[in-house]
């Protein structure tokens, strides 16, 4: 909601440059959105390894 407040005062004082943002704004969406998917894939990566090296300690606390 505050995006598009922030959107509607950019209207008003410079119409231009709000029609600009609204067209360019998915394209830089589309353009981010590989580095995102990047993100979320070492992430995963991150938490496998994670999860790797806790083994052993979860094992024996479970055995004790």
């Amino acid at each position: 909601m505050l995006t598009f407040i922030i959107w509607m005062g950019l209207f008003i004082f410079c119409w231009p440059l709000a029609l600009m943002a609204i067209v360019l704004y998915p394209l830089i969406w589309l353009l981010l959105l590989p580095l995102r998917l990047a993100g979320i894939a070492v992430e995963g990566v991150f938490e496998l390894l994670r999860a790797v090296v806790m083994l052993p300690a979860r094992l024996v606390n479970r055995l004790l």
